[in-house]
């Protein structure tokens, strides 16, 4: 049986080491966090911030990949 793919809030929570560490440095309830189906957009940058995931892929729905282009 294969694993779902892991969602950017379960990879953003992994990161910060759980549900309870991510509301902690969020000061926020480990309920709040429990609630998300994604995380907020009022919350991604705080979120990439303890995590180091960029807020692109934390929410590419709302916010766009950098381009690659090369500034030459």
């Amino acid at each position: 049986m294969t694993e779902a793919p892991q969602t950017p809030k379960d990879r953003a929570v992994e990161a910060a080491g759980g549900q309870s560490e991510l509301a902690r440095q969020l000061k926020v309830t480990r309920s709040a966090i429990s609630q998300w189906d994604k995380i907020p957009m009022d919350r991604v940058f705080e979120v990439a911030a303890i995590t180091k995931i960029a807020a692109h892929e934390l929410r590419p729905d709302i916010i766009p990949a950098p381009s690659q282009e090369s500034a030459a």
